[in-house]
């Protein structure tokens, strides 16, 4: 009779041992799983901000890119200037003869004009990066320039980075907003072969990209 009542009371301990176990592990499971729903519940507050702070962004950039259409009209009709729109990303190309003479790296007065035109404008285009990337054909550089400008990167070079010093002077964009790039002739849009092509590859490009 003992060793019945000792079996049973082991059974017994047993039993209550292993009910508090899995007692415990629903405890542990249930608070896991409420932890889950609570990071769930951030996640999609995040992305919610995410896609409303996008669209906002995408909203700015179409009513800067159809501020621009309208101030430069002109030039857009002449096929000096294209404008572009991706979503949140905006392009303003200008062919290098409506900002420079052949061969220099001065901005002429019509240039400045519109470059002020287009900076002001994009100065209100908060968070954003404004990329400037200065192209050429692949003519070599005439023999009397090359004391100034050894091929085209360094011409590539010297435009992007007057453009930017205008922006940043004239339309009083932040130097910390501006980039300045080089391209050469490296990334044409056109071929070379044709006059038309080489200039349509002459040109300055002006990116408003997301500032990562």
């Amino acid at each position: 009779m003992r060793i019945v009542t000792i079996v049973l009371a082991v059974l017994v301990l047993g039993m209550a041992g292993s009910s508090f176990y899995y007692w415990n592990a629903d405890q542990k499971a249930g608070k896991e799983i409420s932890q889950l729903n609570q990071n769930m519940d951030k996640l999609s507050t995040k992305v919610e901000d995410f896609e409303t702070r996008k669209a906002e962004q995408v909203e700015q950039i179409r009513l800067t890119h159809d501020s621009l259409v309208q101030s430069l009209r002109k030039e857009i009709e002449q096929g000096q200037i294209k404008i572009k729109q991706v979503e949140s990303k905006l392009s303003v190309t200008l062919i290098d003869k409506i900002l420079f003479a052949s061969g220099k790296a001065e901005i002429t007065p019509e240039g400045q004009d519109i470059l002020t035109r287009v900076g002001k404008m994009l100065k209100n285009t908060s968070g954003k990066i404004i990329r400037v990337e200065g192209h050429t054909d692949n003519v070599r550089i005439h023999p009397r320039l090359k004391k100034k400008y050894a091929s085209n990167w360094e011409l590539s070079s010297a435009r992007a980075t007057v453009v930017v010093k205008h922006l940043q002077d004239k339309a009083k964009i932040p130097g910390k907003r501006l980039q300045a790039i080089g391209m050469s002739q490296y990334d044409p849009v056109e071929s070379n072969a044709t006059r038309k092509g080489r200039s349509m590859n002459r040109r300055v490009e002006i990116t408003v990209l997301p500032d990562l």
